[in-house]
């Protein structure tokens, strides 16, 4: 007994196959220039009440740490460096899960290893 393809499945496999293959360079095309696009987008976090406010590029690279004189207590700095690192740390995170939404969306959710 022989297996039957559905209809439209096993025709022309060369040609599925480059149709395929252009498929996956354009996608692979559109996911590079996306992430150009984020990698010089900036994301900016605060903590404490906007006492202390990070900016990180989506290279994951900081930009800037502002830090309001107000917080500045030379008998806390234990306080100061929490804060620096809770920013630092969501404004990371608000640049990872951009690229990943974005990513996704362009691969249909798609995990494919070392794509991106």
């Amino acid at each position: 007994m022989k297996a039957r393809l559905p209809k439209g499945y096993g025709s022309g496999g060369a040609a599925n196959i480059q149709q395929l293959a252009r498929q996956a360079q354009k996608i692979q095309d559109e996911m590079g220039s996306i992430e150009q696009e984020l990698e010089v987008k900036e994301y900016s976090a605060t903590a404490g009440g906007n006492a202390v406010k990070v900016t990180v590029t989506g290279k994951m690279e900081v930009k800037s740490i502002e830090i309001s004189p107000e917080v500045v207590d030379p008998e806390d700095v234990e306080m100061l460096s929490d804060l620096v690192m809770a920013a630092t740390n969501e404004a990371l995170r608000s640049a990872a899960t951009e690229k990943e939404e974005r990513m996704g969306a362009l691969s249909g959710g798609l995990n494919i290893p070392g794509l991106f």
